[in-house]
């Protein structure tokens, strides 16, 4: 059987031209070429779609959960979900403190659709930036740009307005305080993270917080839905701004430590006014010396002085160890438990003899005060002192409060020297507060009431839907022997150590104190601590005024020259801004009973 010579045509190899290659091979490459580009491309792809699958599947199915927490915590942090809380208003309705949202301004070039040129000039009709300032910020990343913060709302809607792409206006819920550092120890303040730091916004944070009914948690400012209440206090911010500045004044007249001024309605308890300098601006809290940010007329301790006599004297009359028309011998200086105790004018005008107890306020004698006391068996001074509260706080509503300090029961009753020394107002130590607490027992008849700043919450009515539960006042003088008292201490400021704080056409009780400081050693320095305080008016007694200077220079830095014309100054205006009517001289009545004192 013939066989054929010719061959079956082999299958073209598709392989690259060598330089050997035939016209016919390198004719055969270039057909096969695109062949080998789409089987590239299409492996290309199915490796790029398996690769993007194996990701989803990934971030899907292992780390679904951590993804959703990241992206909740985004969205919060965005979202600003601070809480929203109540105005605070005055006396008066005036606001004190406030909500405001502020925003933040962010910029994204990258989502840009005018050019930069004219973003920029945009923007610089709303910001306080120039057109190239703008210009030059843009360069700086393609997205995320802070342009600007504390952006008010007013200037926000103006941004909106633009209608610009790639702009981003974050809120920032802040708390405002108007009245700047006028109520800053009253209110307190609240930080960039929303929490209360002290004052009123501590101490009512409950109450001055709008609550989800739902949850029973604060709600974000831009979910809540608010009520018309406000939170009322008792301060009126014409008498605070008032006493404010006068206590700065004399504080820097004097190149004194600091001071406190407090008015308070003794009827009630009613802090009609609480001063306190140096103070600092709430709205920038940040900025200010955190020494300040405590109240030192309800947190710290100090020894009152002369200022607590009045008080001595009602329980001496209310024990009956003497009456108000006896008289009492004053030697001048005495040797209590070896310890001498002498009057601060001793040294002038040396023993003043029989004196009335009238007199023993009018020129505040030490020595009289102690055989005074003398007369009151020890365990029951001590007694009165524990029923008159020295030794706890006085319930005040603000935060910090300290209670005052007095010895052991039986280091009291063990040796003389504690009482006497307590009957001159040394030896032991309450607040500027406790002071003006004890005080309005004086004004009201005899009753201890419970100071306080809050009034309530009311609606835009004005009526009260909420307000504190106080205790009962508690009975502790006789409403004789407040009178009596009350009558000594007016001539205190007819022409006693307190005439500085005399007030044209009104009948003023007042007692003024110079108390020197004790060392960080428990001895008593050369530093003092100056006080006033007065009742007004005597013919219906109702409002208690007491300032106290701490560590005021000069040598004539004492209770009459330093604090009792602050007082006036206060009372001034007090007598107008409440209307309290001229009473000019007293009644026959009592010029009689104060005739009969002296």
């Amino acid at each position: 059987m013939a066989v054929s010579t010719r061959s079956r045509p082999r299958r073209r190899q598709t392989r690259a031209p060598s330089p050997r290659s035939t016209p016919e091979q390198i004719q055969d490459f270039r057909h096969n070429l695109p062949r080998l580009r789409l089987i590239s491309v299409w492996l290309f792809l199915l490796v790029g779609m398996l690769g993007l699958g194996a990701r989803l599947a990934y971030l899907q199915l292992f780390i679904n959960d951590e993804l959703k927490l990241r992206a909740e915590e985004q969205q919060a942090i965005q979202s600003t979900p601070r809480a929203s809380r109540r105005q605070m208003i005055d006396l008066q309705g005036n606001v004190v403190a406030m909500d405001r949202v502020l925003y933040t301004l962010y910029v994204h070039p990258m989502l840009f659709k005018k050019p930069e040129a004219e973003i920029a000039e945009a923007l610089s009709s709303v910001l306080d930036l120039s057109p190239s300032k703008l210009t030059q910020m843009f360069t700086a990343q393609e997205s995320g740009i802070k342009l600007s913060t504390d952006i008010s709302e007013e200037t926000a809607k103006r941004l909106r307005a633009l209608r610009l792409d790639g702009l981003d206006l974050l809120p920032s819920p802040q708390r405002m305080y108007p009245q700047g550092e006028l109520f800053a120890q009253v209110t307190g303040y609240v930080d960039l993270e929303g929490a209360p730091g002290a004052g009123v916004e501590l101490g009512y944070e409950s109450q001055l917080l709008y609550d989800d009914p739902k949850a029973g948690e604060p709600t974000p400012m831009q979910q809540v839905t608010r009520d018309d209440l406000q939170m009322q206090l008792t301060i009126d911010s014409r008498l605070q701004r008032i006493a404010q500045e006068g206590l700065a004044a004399t504080v820097a007249e004097f190149n004194a430590k600091r001071g406190a001024l407090i008015v308070m309605d003794s009827r009630n308890g009613e802090i009609v006014t609480m001063a306190i300098a140096p103070t600092y601006d709430p709205n920038e809290y940040y900025n200010a010396n955190i020494e300040y940010f405590k109240n030192w007329a309800v947190s710290d301790l100090y020894e009152p002085g002369s200022t607590f006599k009045p008080i001595n004297v009602a329980i001496a009359l209310e024990e009956g160890v003497i009456s108000a028309t006896e008289s009492i011998n004053d030697e001048g200086r005495i040797f209590v438990d070896g310890w001498p105790i002498q009057n601060v004018d001793f040294d002038t005008s040396g023993a003043r003899g029989v004196m009335s107890i009238t007199d023993v306020m009018r020129y505040s004698s030490n020595v009289a005060m102690v055989r005074m006391m003398q007369r009151l068996p020890r365990g029951d001074y001590f007694s009165w002192l524990q029923k008159l509260g020295l030794g706890d706080v006085t319930g005040v509503d603000l935060p910090g409060e300290s209670s005052g300090q007095i010895k052991e029961k039986e280091q009291f009753v063990g040796g003389e020297i504690e009482a006497a020394t307590t009957a001159f107002g040394q030896g032991f130590s309450l607040t500027v507060l406790q002071l003006a607490q004890l005080h309005a027992t004086l004004a009201n008849g005899g009753k201890l009431v419970t100071p306080h700043v809050v009034r309530g919450l009311v609606n835009a009515q004005n009526e009260l839907t909420w307000k504190p539960e106080r205790p009962t006042p508690k009975q502790v003088f006789s409403p004789e022997t407040t009178r009596q008292v009350l009558a000594m201490m007016k001539a205190v400021v007819d022409d006693g150590t307190g005439s500085a704080a005399k007030v044209e056409g009104y009948q003023i009780a007042g007692k003024t104190g110079t108390a020197q400081k004790v060392t960080e050693y428990g001895t008593y320095g050369d530093q003092r601590i100056t006080s006033f305080v007065s009742i007004a008016p005597v013919s219906d007694p109702r409002y208690v005024v007491l300032a106290v200077i701490d560590e005021p220079q000069g040598e004539n830095a004492y209770g009459g020259t330093v604090a009792a014309p602050l007082v006036k100054k206060m009372l001034e205006s007090l007598v107008v801004l409440e209307g309290v009517a001229p009473d000019g001289a007293i009644a026959p009545a009592d010029e009689k009973a104060i005739e009969a004192l002296e």
